[in-house]
């Protein structure tokens, strides 16, 4: 005899598993924890304070 089978509860177990699908696709896609977030703009902070301590600055003429 075939197994019975509760459609309700089948159709909220697909609907879990593609939500559950989609958020992990989102993770891989938009997600960054944050310890990389937090290097990533002392880096950059970093960066900028090279650059600026490079930068010359025009002289102004003296009166």
């Amino acid at each position: 005899m075939t197994e019975i089978i509760n459609l309700n509860r089948f159709r909220k177990k697909k609907i879990r598993m593609e939500a559950e699908k989609r958020s992990e696709e989102n993770r891989a896609k938009f997600g960054r924890t944050k310890a990389d977030k937090e290097s990533a703009k002392v880096k950059d902070d970093l960066e900028k304070r090279r650059l600026d301590g490079h930068e010359i600055k025009p002289e102004t003429p003296s009166e």
